[in-house]
Formats: C-alpha cells, sequence, structure tokens
C-alpha cells in the first residue's frame, strides 16, 4: 500500500510567555494552529494564513533565514523543526496518510481570539499555555517540548 504524504505547517504563536493551543476534536489532542500547505503556497506562508484564519491573529514568524547569494534561487523562512506524524495507520500497522510538518515560532501582539476562517473551531476552546501549565499538562509531549521551545525562543526576541 502507498503512503500518502501532504505537506503542512504548524505556528506556535506566542504572546507574554505563553503559547495557544486548541482542542483539535478528530484527533483528540490539543494542538497549535496549522493546517494542509496549499498548492500555490509556501510553507510558512501557509503556516502564518492558518493562524490568521483560525485565531484571526495577525502573527511575526521568528525564523532564521539563510544568507545566500542566489541569483535564481530565495532563502526562505527555516521552520525550527521538521515534523513526519502518521495521520492515517490502518489496523495492520500499515500508514495509509502522513503530514511532513513544518513547525515554527511566531510572536503575536495580543490573546484576543476571533477566528477568521469559514469553518474554524470557536475562540472557547483556545487556551493560552505558560511553560508551567505545558509541563504540568496532559498534552501531548511533542507538543509540550516544541511549545516550550517557541515561548522561549519568542521571549528572547520580544521579551
Amino acid at each position: 500500500m502507498e503512503t500518502t504524504r501532504h505537506f503542512t505547517a504548524t505556528v506556535y504563536i506566542v504572546n507574554d510567555g505563553a503559547t495557544a493551543l486548541h482542542h483539535h476534536r478528530r484527533l483528540d489532542i490539543r494542538v497549535p494552529p496549522g493546517g494542509h500547505v496549499d498548492r500555490d503556497e509556501l510553507p510558512h506562508e501557509a503556516g502564518l494564513r492558518e493562524v490568521r484564519e483560525e485565531t484571526g491573529l495577525d502573527a511575526t514568524l521568528v525564523a532564521d533565514v539563510a544568507d545566500v547569494d542566489a541569483p535564481a534561487g530565495e532563502p526562505l523562512p527555516q521552520p525550527a523543526h521538521m515534523m513526519l506524524y502518521d495521520i492515517n495507520v490502518h489496523g495492520d500497522g500499515t500508514v495509509g496518510h502522513q503530514h511532513v510538518d513544518h513547525v515554527y515560532f511566531a510572536h503575536v501582539d495580543g490573546r484576543e481570539i476571533d477566528p477568521d476562517g469559514d469553518d474554524e473551531v470557536e475562540s472557547e476552546i483556545w487556551d493560552w499555555y505558560g511553560v508551567d501549565e505545558l509541563r504540568a499538562s496532559d498534552v501531548d509531549p511533542d507538543t509540550v517540548q516544541i511549545g516550550v521551545e517557541a515561548i522561549e525562543t519568542v521571549g528572547e526576541r520580544y521579551g
């Protein structure tokens, strides 16, 4: 069986020492804003679009861009992490669908979540987590680890 892979982008948004997560109903886990990269998008553009649609917030990426003189190219913002997630695992252990996730960190100026997309979850299911709340939560370990890293990284720039 062939595994289908989709490119996705996730953005851990940070404001005043906390990151926002919401409960993803289908996956039954808490996650930051993110989603599929559309055919006409670059991963960082998709991440910023998803933040805007899901939260209504305008985010500023905190990402390195390589200093490369490329006459026929352009260096892109580098994700903090690249993750491969199994999305659809069959009973026999084969994987039918995976996400190749570009994970970015970003700063937002406020915490008032007001979704701007057509089919986004309501603002009430979003929560802001500081480092201590993340570590004490039942959030998946990868989300805790990357969330803490995002808070620390954005805090160094905007602290």
